[in-house]
């Protein structure tokens, strides 16, 4: 397991990688590039093989001794050892946002100890936003203002600010999720920006009321809980990582209770 220091050193070194990825990310988004279909239907595009193999080198390299979960390029079947630190690694949040080219699309990388994730950094690199976080010391915000640090707001008397997703929503249930709670105004966003807009203060709540794997959420999930928010499950049971298949249930990230 990694103590504070070596996740502060780990730290600045992923901030580095996950640039570097972005990138890499951009060069494909500046092309006519192709989109594929994976095994299970799903979008992929060289800018997801090329910034997963460029992560998973420098992860190795950085940490030859810890199992690296990765979207892209896990095979199925294979877990980190019980109990084991592991990474997990989506090069790229958010596809049919790239594909779309709304900008919307993250490059995420997280380090999970028993059960949680302690470190992750999250860029969006088409909107020059890159956000990061260290449990138990904090969470930053990095654009053309410079680097700054974040947290969770308490929601404003007008109402909270919610977050949906872009391209999986499902609005009857985010109706009956928010049906008795007073609302302000209602955010879509792709990708697992909507996670960083809640740390970052900007939003409120993130309800989750659909399918999402672990790697798409880790990340996100590291900064929120260095910015003082959380995620739990719909029914406030605690949520964690390493589940079998690595599928999440549906779950609620919130900022700082009022």
């Amino acid at each position: 397991m990694k103590n504070l220091a070596e996740l502060k050193t780990l730290h600045a070194a992923l901030l580095d990688v996950v640039a570097e990825a972005g990138r890499c990310v951009m060069d494909v988004y500046a092309t006519d590039f192709e989109v594929a279909d994976k095994y299970d239907k799903s979008p992929v595009t060289l800018a997801d093989q090329k910034a997963d193999e460029l992560i998973v080198a420098r992860l190795k390299s950085l940490t030859p001794d810890i199992f690296i979960v990765s979207e892209e390029s896990t095979e199925a079947g294979q877990r980190p050892a019980d109990g084991a630190p592991f990474w997990l690694v989506d090069p790229l949040d958010g596809t049919k946002e790239f594909i779309n080219r709304n900008g919307e699309f993250t490059v995420n990388v997280a380090l999970i100890q028993n059960g949680r994730p302690v470190l992750g950094v999250v860029l969006a690199p088409a909107l020059g936003r890159m956000f990061s976080g260290i449990e138990g010391v904090g969470a930053w915000l990095t654009d053309e203002a410079g680097t700054r640090e974040i947290r969770c707001r308490v929601p404003p008397a007008e109402g909270l600010t919610v977050v949906a997703s872009r391209s999986h929503g499902d609005a009857s249930a985010l109706d009956a999720f928010l049906a008795g709670r007073k609302v302000a105004s209602l955010r879509n966003a792709g990708s697992s920006l909507k996670i960083c807009l809640v740390a970052a203060g900007e939003a409120d709540v993130y309800p989750r009321l659909g399918r999402t794997m672990e790697w798409d959420i880790a990340a996100g999930h590291a900064v929120l809980v260095a910015a003082g928010g959380r995620i739990e499950q719909t029914d406030g049971a605690p949520f964690g990582y390493a589940k079998p298949d690595f599928a999440n249930p549906h779950f609620v990230a919130w900022g700082l209770s009022a």
